[in-house]
């Protein structure tokens, strides 16, 4: 029964995931990179402008990515790293709440992301089907 639910409980994982940081991503472009950097800055981010240009692109391609169930290992390692940024720069001295801007959500984030790197993504990932059609290409060869 578990074996028969994982690639579902894997898809709807990373359907969550994918929307939370395409959200995160589109939320940094529509208040403005400008203000999203000031943000950082104040937080002691280096290259703050940089920093929050390169967020707000992974998130947004990223979290399209997640959907589609595209280059999972990479994304999910991504956003894994970029959530131990989130977690060391912004949220770790905040205590552990989200109603203290704490790192409960970066840490359930980084969690999530990890865990999609390395199992998959379920029903209907893409990176999934182009190994299947790999696969069956290699195993009935043109001739």
């Amino acid at each position: 029964m578990i074996e028969k639910a994982r690639p579902i409980a894997l898809l709807l994982a990373r359907l969550a995931l994918g929307f939370i940081f395409f959200a995160h991503g589109w939320e940094k472009f529509a208040s403005g990179i400008d203000a999203t950097a000031a943000y950082l800055r104040s937080e002691g981010v280096p290259l703050p402008w940089l920093s929050a240009l390169g967020t707000a692109v992974l998130e947004l391609v990223g979290g399209v990515a997640l959907v589609l169930g595209l280059l999972l290992p990479v994304f999910g390692t991504l956003f894994t790293l970029d959530m131990l940024g989130a977690f060391v720069f912004v949220h770790a001295n905040k205590g552990i709440f989200v109603s203290t801007d704490g790192f409960e959500l970066v840490l359930g984030l980084a969690a999530a992301s990890l865990a999609i790197a390395f199992t998959g993504g379920g029903a209907l990932a893409a990176d999934d089907l182009w190994r299947g059609r790999r696969n069956r290409a290699a195993e009935h060869p043109v001739r």
